[in-house]
């Protein structure tokens, strides 16, 4: 017996859209209405500043 991967959604209308997940299907409008994590900025300069002083430790490393 075959089964999916991915769940089906009828609403779809479409074989391709009913295989999406459903945050893939959103439409703009519910994309805005959906809440942020409060976090999510504080998390992306910390990783950003990581990345950077990796970078910036790795090059000075190798100039000298």
């Amino acid at each position: 017996m075959r089964r999916a991967l991915v769940l089906t959604d009828e609403a779809a209308r479409h074989p391709f859209l009913a295989s999406l997940p459903a945050h893939v299907r959103m439409t703009e409008e519910e994309a805005a209405v959906k809440p942020r994590r409060p976090g999510r900025i504080l998390n992306d300069l910390r990783d950003f500043a990581a990345a950077y002083s990796a970078c910036f430790i790795a090059t000075s490393l190798y100039i000298a």
